[in-house]
């Protein structure tokens, strides 16, 4: 689950789209940075291939799994309270940080979402390069509590949605620390440490819209100055052709599985964490 599959926000990538164009003019022209417009075009067709799939494999592993958690549910939850939604957006983010720490730490995520932290340069253009695997990976599973609690899977679909739109914003340098708000909210300075590949920041700032679960956790960090981040993967990825981009994480992946010797091996290659 995507924002890019969602019908409604899908009238909001046209937006999406230009202020990461407006973002690439100004750092070129005010700010006399060089920008990779090649990695603006390489997420835009990462986005345009995940459409394409996600069309084509429905609702994915993940949401036929929503589905069965929904249909044994244990309560029916109203969505037309005034509790609903800030209820669920609480409880989704935190499900989503540990969907988060998992897609990290686990080889399988991994693969897909390392396609997130492949741009060498961090702009409002990463934030929506997801890779194509998603709902193959299956992910969207740690958000089946939620399903079985009695949340509709569209809202958690909605939740998912609203999550991720938000953080859009985050995926700048141009915005500084935000003072008081960073006790409780992802900034833009919480997610640049979360994107960087530096020692100091790796595996830390899994938040999606809050950083409370972050500091409750230990995988908090703050961005110093006197460690200026450093982006995209430990092992560079140069490449801007989508399909290698997309497919680079599984083929490491294949790799470790190949060098593995024996079973238990095997399943530490696949499930433990990645090199």
């Amino acid at each position: 689950m995507d924002f890019s599959a969602m019908p409604r926000a899908l009238l909001l990538l046209p937006v999406l789209l230009l202020a990461a164009a407006l973002e690439g003019w100004y750092l070129q022209h005010h700010r006399t940075r060089t920008y990779d417009w090649r990695a603006y075009l390489a997420s835009f067709g990462d986005l345009a291939g995940r459409m394409v799939i996600n069309r084509l494999l429905g609702a994915g592993l993940a949401g036929l799994v929503l589905a069965l958690a929904y249909r044994y549910r244990l309560a029916d939850i109203p969505m037309h309270r005034w509790w609903s939604w800030p209820l669920l957006l609480v409880l989704q983010d935190f499900f989503y940080y540990w969907m988060h720490r998992a897609d990290h730490r686990i080889h399988w995520f991994w693969a897909t979402h390392s396609v997130h932290h492949s741009p060498n340069q961090y702009s409002l253009a990463a934030s929506y390069r997801l890779g194509w695997t998603g709902k193959l990976s299956g992910g969207a599973m740690f958000f089946t509590p939620l399903a079985l609690a009695g949340f509709p899977p569209s809202a958690i679909a909605a939740a998912l949605s609203i999550n991720l739109l938000y953080q859009f914003w985050l995926h700048t340098e141009l915005i500084p620390r935000l003072g008081v708000l960073e006790w409780v909210f992802n900034t833009p300075a919480h997610h640049r440490v979360h994107h960087a590949s530096n020692a100091a920041y790796v595996d830390r700032n899994y938040g999606g819209i809050l950083i409370v679960f972050d500091r409750l956790f230990g995988s908090f960090a703050v961005e110093r100055p006197d460690e200026p981040c450093r982006y995209g993967l430990v092992q560079p990825l140069q490449s801007h052709n989508p399909l290698v981009i997309a497919s680079h994480g599984w083929l490491k992946l294949w790799q470790a599985v190949r060098r593995a010797r024996g079973w238990r091996t095997r399943w530490h290659a696949v499930f433990g964490p990645p090199a």
